[in-house]
């Protein structure tokens, strides 16, 4: 079975090929999914709330990856394509028997609020 930081990095390397057959398959069933507009249950509402973000992001610039038993935390700043620039980013990611159970995103979330209406 693969390790926390193996599993989290099998997801980002499915992201950055747009292999979101690849991603879901580094998920749970159930998961825990909190940030700053959205809360789900399922990989698939979470892939699908990032399919929707996907073309507005230029890139993702990977800044630091720590790895604490089945705990990973990936810092990086999200760069877009949009007049919300970039966002520095940190996601706490939970692995358990091998799958992404619980996600964390924190962000400043008030440049895209404006984007968005909210």
């Amino acid at each position: 079975m693969a390790g926390a930081k193996d599993v989290v990095l099998g997801f980002q390397a499915a992201m950055g090929k747009n292999d979101w057959a690849g991603a879901r398959k580094q998920f749970a069933d159930r998961i825990e999914f909190v940030g700053p507009f959205d809360k789900f249950s399922t990989p698939e509402e979470h892939l699908g709330s990032l399919q929707k973000l996907h073309p507005i992001v230029d890139r993702v610039d990977v800044k630091k990856m720590f790895a604490d038993g089945d705990d990973v935390c990936l810092l990086y700043d999200l760069v877009t394509k949009t007049p919300a620039g970039t966002a520095f980013v940190a996601e706490w990611y939970h692995v358990a028997d091998g799958k992404i159970d619980r996600v964390r995103v924190v962000f400043d979330p008030r440049p895209f609020a404006a984007m968005m209406g909210r």
